[in-house]
Parts: structure tokens; C-alpha cells; sequence
């Protein structure tokens, strides 16, 4: 059985942007496109810049695929699978689900 924590109430993340949460100590990364009512939750860590700013970065949909641009080389991440469309890299991804309007990540 997945074990779900409770990381902030729907309304604190704005539509088209991304938020961090710590889940049992590690950082993710939450995002909430305007294009879906679905919500995305990737590692916060990007693997290229050697840093935790994707929460930071900008989503955007190529070809389709909703994906986040690291804010600091600018490679996309695909926010469904964790690929990279431009490295051969990937970045973790994690269940994430709405209930009573609070948003809950696998941990």
C-alpha cells in the first residue's frame, strides 16, 4: 500500500506554476498546469545543473508532452515520465492525488 503525505492545500499552488515540498526528506517538486486538472510531482534535483531549482522552472508543453524547463540550462523534463527530452537523463517521479482540496504526494 503507498503511503500518501499531505504537503499543502490545493489553492497554495498556483495554476501554471510549481511548488517544493519535502516528503520524507527528500525535495519535490509539484506542478499545476492550467492545460490539465491534473497535478505532476518530479524530484526537485536537476540532474544537469547539479541543483534543486526544477520547482522553479517553467512548464510547457512540446509536442504534446507537459514538461518543466530547468531554470538553469533550460533542458525538459517530461513531467508524466521524468525523461529529458534534450539528455540522457531522467528525474524521478511521484504519484501525487487531490483529496478535500489538499494535495497528497507518494512518500
Amino acid at each position: 500500500m503507498t503511503n500518501f503525505v499531505d504537503v499543502c492545500a490545493l489553492n497554495d499552488i498556483n495554476k501554471d506554476t510549481g511548488v517544493c515540498a519535502l516528503v520524507n526528506g527528500k525535495q519535490v517538486a509539484i506542478f499545476r498546469p492550467a492545460a490539465t486538472d491534473e497535478l505532476f510531482a518530479v524530484g526537485n534535483f536537476d540532474p544537469i545543473g547539479k541543483a534543486n531549482v526544477l520547482s522553479r522552472g517553467l512548464i510547457s508543453d512540446i509536442k504534446g508532452q507537459l514538461t518543466v524547463a530547468s531554470p538553469l540550462y533550460k533542458q525538459h523534463y517530461v513531467l508524466a515520465d521524468g525523461s529529458c527530452l534534450e539528455e540522457d537523463v531522467s528525474i524521478p517521479t511521484y504519484s501525487v492525488k487531490i483529496e478535500n482540496d489538499r494535495v497528497l504526494v507518494a512518500a
